[in-house]
């Protein structure tokens, strides 16, 4: 059975009806009021972060809380069109709220200026759903089997250069419905039409909503596959080489506390070649699986990256709360050299 969220502001108005009039015909009023009930914590205001605080805010949810303790500099305004380039200085939240509540002023967006890592248990049960941008794997880890624990949608993301990448956890148990069209069952009286009226067929005229459910895993979980197993093995030359990358990547930031940066481009494309031999010789893994030049391509944030992503790790928000739909299980992975994405699960089968 579809879960809903039983609140009194989840109503609809007639204003928010003429607003989201295209949405409710996309995927119904109830999808929308779902929506409208949820509240979402948005963690990292980057361009990533951008993109997926535009998508969540013009989708109209209730509320949206954008958490980043950074500082805008020059940088961080090439992705990120919600700060003013005279911001610099200013904290990233702060500085992009204006602009992120003008897209909506139906949806209560807010800034908090506070350190992620200090943000008590207590914080994060507040919301219906997650959105982990820029993060430590330590800290996605701690606040995916906490809010997993109380039925809370949790996303991370990143983009690293040319490289993106969402991963989502609904849950042991996440229902939904998906619109097919209506099967026509054949004739079972007595006819003179031949087999060819006893053959099942499709109304394309028609649809019906099919109710479906969906395991996740932990994140934890899904960057602890075992390599070393035959099964694993055998997989190997089916597996996008971002999810090795994204590892390289996460460890980067877990030992330097930042990401690679342009400016330090030669110290950093060492230590990046040394963790990937580490890395991917803990897994028992080659580490030419990881090509020498991979470094050239993972430095800074794209723009264009960053609008692929975001509209991704948007998406499966919104299908989420709105309970709309085959969600993506369980990672999305984004090459921009290719300009192609994949979708692939990672953990227990």
């Amino acid at each position: 059975m579809i879960d809903m969220i039983e609140k009194e502001d989840s109503i609809i108005s007639e204003e928010e009806a003429a607003q989201y009039d295209r949405q409710i015909r996309l995927w119904g009023l109830d999808a929308q009021k779902r929506l409208r009930g949820s509240r979402v914590l948005l963690v990292g205001l980057r361009g990533l972060g951008a993109e997926v605080a535009k998508n969540l805010i013009l989708a109209g949810v209730k509320g949206l809380t954008m958490l980043d303790h950074e500082l805008v500099t020059e940088e961080s305004c090439r992705a990120q069109f919600l700060i003013p380039v005279s911001n610099q200085g200013q904290n990233r939240a702060q500085a992009s709220l204006e602009r992120a509540q003008y897209l909506n002023p139906m949806v209560e967006v807010k800034a908090d200026t506070d350190r992620v890592e200090t943000k008590p248990d207590e914080f994060f049960l507040q919301f219906e759903a997650v959105c982990l941008t820029g993060c430590s794997r330590d800290l996605m880890v701690r606040v995916d089997q906490l809010c997993v624990q109380h039925n809370i949608k949790v996303f991370c993301g990143d983009v690293f250069g040319y490289h993106g990448y969402m991963f989502s956890d609904l849950g042991q148990e996440h229902n939904y419905v998906e619109e097919k069209p209506k099967v026509v069952k054949p004739k079972t009286e007595e006819s003179n039409d031949g087999p060819e009226a006893k053959k099942t067929k499709i109304d394309p005229n028609e649809t019906t909503m099919i109710k479906k459910t969906a395991c996740f895993c932990s994140l934890k979980v899904a960057l602890e596959v075992d390599w070393t197993n035959e099964k694993a093995k055998s997989s190997l030359k089916h597996t996008p080489v971002d999810y090795f990358l994204l590892h390289v990547l996460l460890k980067f930031r877990t030992d330097k506390g930042r990401d690679p940066h342009p400016e330090s481009f030669e110290a950093d494309a060492m230590l990046l070649r040394q963790i990937r031999d580490d890395v991917l010789e803990a897994m028992g893994l080659s580490s030419e699986l990881l090509p020498h030049d991979f470094v050239s391509y993972c430095f800074s944030e794209m723009a264009p990256v960053c609008a692929v992503v975001g509209g991704v790790l948007g998406q499966e928000v919104v299908k989420a709360l709105s309970q709309r739909d085959a969600p993506h299980k369980n990672f999305f992975f984004f090459d921009g050299m290719k300009g192609s994405g994949v979708v692939d699960y990672f953990g227990p089968k």
